[in-house]
């Protein structure tokens, strides 16, 4: 059989460093990837099976491969993320976050204005950003308003129109906002010392302000110029009060950028601190949306390099949660202690929140998608065959072996439902035998719900260890249902997950949504069983007591009870308010049975 024109081209491709872009029959382009060995790569997505079934979709529509050989692995990275952001193709991870973000600029012309822009314009004015609030630009501006005089005129400042008497001063000169440069009060070069500290200010460092203000301050107090002398004091306090404000890391640790990776079924969201000078003077949050299940240390290297770019960062190291190849030109650190690991710990916090602020909008506005996500990420940690919309479980409640009792809860798409919540009290079993009662009660719950063809869970969980699981097991043998719902057993020590024949118990992570909704599962079903339990027990103190009382029936007893609450006080009332309430005859005779003296 005669090879297709797509197996010669893979058989072509070359062992270098470089992109490969696949592309449909129409040739769209579907994806863009990245590889040490482009063959190698290539070859691994048609020589092996694919569980994830998006994989398995993109491989089948693959119908021409291209490939672009570069120098370096840092290369294929910058390329692969340039490809990715110009055509958005259909199985790549998508970015999504595209808004247009505010910047300093610092304009390029005599005496320049300082002013806010989402516009980046090539005209050889300085840019600082972009910053991702504008509050973060306008507290910025109004510390640098609050310390330099400077024009917010548009006027052009040449030295012939103002030596020409082109221009007149405003109001802002007359509220000792700016020095008038438009009429010469002012030179080009003292003008320019303060675009130089505002310079400094806007890249984190403000050493070098403070400084020059502490000696002016010092100079107009030696001259007897206390009123000049304490404006610069008030500026002096407004720079540190700002600076105060910044979080302060460690001095020492000085043009680094920071990144942290947060992941689950569907999003990956990656946080990007910024320090300078010791301070961070940048956070951000990217989310990415995956499309085939791609793995953190991708989505990290793709992430940092779209911020960087995104930033126009040029710090020389970066600290990262685990190794990540970004070619020879950066320094990787992967913090294990310190304040390096502090602020690791900050970024990855920061992602966390970010995630959950998310999560909590999403809830609102799309309660489905939420839902979803959740029933995804359990399918994937507890390895179902399918979602587990439907999940029950069931506990038994037998304090002291008396009153032995059990509880069902229901949990549909993540969320207790209440009206399908079911109490058991155990008929079959004598005494305090747990493994009987699970047995009972669950051969009761799914014959009840066989023969009144009612839908049946997707997962039970059972809690209590491997003997437990056992029994409700032997159940669904008998029910024939074995195999067709999935069933773990979770012990309460070391939330150990456990599946029928299968020795070893599952763990999983402390901080993971499955285990936590497994949790909730359990501790509701302890509540619902408990509270049931209580209620019999109660229910039969009061009552045998009451009961012994010749000619006092049901109804009186439920009177009683609900105008005096408890037993001690029907015992202690007095004879006309008991007779209030159930009339002269019984009355007569509750009070005579706790008065017989």
């Amino acid at each position: 059989m005669p090879e297709s024109p797509l197996e010669i081209q893979i058989k072509t491709l070359p062992h270098q460093p470089g992109v490969y872009q696949y592309f449909d029959v129409d040739e769209r382009l579907i994806y863009v990837g990245k590889a040490k060995d482009i063959k190698k790569r290539v070859s691994s997505y048609f020589n092996k099976h694919h569980d994830y079934g998006k994989t398995r979709v993109l491989v089948k529509n693959i119908a021409s491969v291209k490939h672009i050989v570069v120098e370096t692995e840092n290369d294929a990275l910058l390329l692969e993320n340039n490809l990715i952001k110009k055509y958005k193709p259909k199985y790549n991870v998508l970015l999504k976050d595209d808004k247009s973000y505010p910047w300093i600029c610092i304009k390029k012309e005599r005496f320049p204005r300082v002013f806010p822009t989402r516009r980046v314009i090539k005209d050889g004015s300085e840019y600082f950003g972009p910053y991702t609030s504008m509050k973060t630009v306008k507290t910025l501006l109004g510390l640098i308003k609050g310390l330099y005089q400077l024009r917010t005129c548009n006027y052009d400042l040449s030295e012939s129109k103002i030596e020409a008497g082109k221009y007149k001063v405003c109001l802002e000169y007359h509220l000792g906002n700016c020095k008038g440069a438009c009429e010469g009060y002012e030179t080009e070069e003292e003008y320019q010392a303060n675009i130089i500290a505002i310079r400094e200010i806007l890249k984190g460092n403000f050493k070098d302000s403070l400084q020059q203000f502490k000696i002016q301050m010092r100079q107009h107090a030696e001259a007897m110029q206390f009123e000049d002398a304490q404006k610069i004091k008030e500026k002096l306090e407004v720079l540190e009060n700002y600076q105060a404000k910044s979080t302060i890391v460690n001095p020492k640790i000085s043009n680094v950028d920071v990144f942290s990776i947060v992941s689950d079924e569907t999003y990956a969201y990656v946080n990007f601190l910024q320090l300078s000078y010791g301070s961070i003077i940048r956070s951000h949050t990217l989310e990415l949306k995956k499309k085939l299940q791609e793995s953190d240390t991708d989505l990290l290297e793709l992430a940092i390099i779209e911020i960087r770019q995104r930033f126009n960062s040029t710090s020389k190291e970066i600290y990262v949660p685990f190794k990540v190849n970004l070619g020879n030109d950066l320094k990787i650190t992967v913090p294990k202690l310190g304040d390096k690991k502090s602020i690791l710990d900050l970024s990855i916090r920061n992602a966390k929140y970010f995630r959950m602020d998310k999560f909590k909008q999403v809830k609102l506005v799309d309660p489905d998608r939420h839902a979803n996500r959740i029933m995804a990420q359990m399918k994937a940690d507890l390895r179902l065959s399918e979602e587990p919309r439907h999940i029950e479980c069931f506990d038994n409640s037998n304090i002291q072996g008396t009153n032995p009792v059990a509880a069902c809860v229901v949990f549909k798409n993540g969320k207790p439902s209440k009206k399908d919540y079911r109490h058991f009290n155990i008929k079959t079993v004598e005494g305090p035998d747990d493994f009987a009662s699970m047995e009972e009660v669950v051969y009761r719950r799914y014959k009840r719900l066989l023969e009144e063809a009612q839908p049946l869970p997707q997962l039970i969980i059972i809690d209590g260890g491997k003997g437990q699981l056992s029994s409700a097991l032997k159940s669904l043998d008998v029910l024939g249902l074995r195999g067709k719902i999935a069933i773990i057993g979770i012990a309460k020590r070391l939330e150990e997950l456990f599946y029928p024949e299968d020795p070893i118990p599952l763990y999983l992570d402390k901080k993971s949504e499955t285990l936590k909704i497994i949790q909730q599962l359990r501790n509701e079903a302890h509540r619902f069983g408990i509270e049931h339990h209580r209620n019999r027990r109660s229910k039969g103190a009061l009552t045998t007591e009451l009961e012994n009382i010749s000619g006092v029936g049901e109804q009186t007893i439920v009177d009683l009870m609900k105008q005096f609450k408890t037993v001690k006080r029907i015992a202690n009332a007095k004879l006309d308010e008991l007779e209030a309430v159930v009339g002269v005859s019984r009355a007569n005779k509750v009070y005579n049975y706790y008065h017989k003296e």
